[in-house]
């Protein structure tokens, strides 16, 4: 059992310090960085939200997917909270996380900015891939299966949204993230609550809400 532990500590702390890493792709409308856009992005998250009890209020460094390889419609649907949004149409984006007090526990939250109508048709693409997320396995014991997840009113301040959560075993260890996809105007924000064994509905619409609130004031 002491041993059990000692491994569940080791994996919460790795989960609760990986950094993202990577880039989105995508074809078409280009790209095209505002610097404008990414300070207005940035300084939105450094806003301290009123979060739910138990998470620090203090943003920490972007949340990174704990997968390896796996399905291409997974990837893009969890990319957006590692700060890693489609690129197409993309004109800022950033991403930050929060720690929270169960084992494991993080919360991550990435907002991106798109030219045009550009938001509309990347909210469309990424819930569609989100729905199409069924399943994650890779190598090591890494196992969920996915669900649809009812957020109730709490991701509905803005146009659109999408959820979904996703249960079973990383690296044979229980495991579980909620995925919130929602689009405001011109901007997404993503927001997943992810922990060891479990994580709570209620909280995470909490986050959701709080989270919501931050970006769209």
């Amino acid at each position: 059992m002491k041993a059990r532990i000692i491994v569940y500590g080791l994996l919460a702390a790795t989960l609760a310090g990986c950094a993202g890493s990577g880039s989105g792709s995508g074809a078409g409308v280009a790209a095209v960085v505002d610097a404008q856009a990414m300070a207005q992005l940035r300084e939105v998250l450094n806003r301290r939200p009123s979060l739910p009890d138990g998470f620090a209020q203090r943003p920490e460094q972007a949340w990174r997917v704990p997968f390896g390889r796996v399905d291409q419609a997974c990837r893009s649907a969890l990319d957006v909270a590692a700060g890693h949004a489609p690129q197409e149409g993309l004109t800022g984006q950033a991403a930050v996380s929060y720690q929270g007090d169960g084992l494991g526990e993080r919360a991550a939250v990435g907002l991106a900015r798109y030219a045009g109508d550009e938001a509309e048709a990347r909210f469309d693409d990424l819930s569609e891939a989100l729905e199409s997320c069924r399943e994650i396995r890779t190598a090591g014991g890494t196992a969920l299966r996915a669900r649809r997840l009812d957020v109730g009113d709490a991701a509905r301040s803005g146009d659109e949204a999408a959820a979904a959560r996703l249960r079973g075993r990383l690296n044979g260890y229980p495991y579980a993230l909620d995925v919130v996809l929602s689009r405001d105007g011109d901007t997404l924000v993503s927001v997943v609550h992810a922990g060891m064994s479990d994580v709570n509905r209620d909280r995470t619409r909490k986050l959701v809400a709080a989270l919501l609130s931050m970006s769209t004031a």
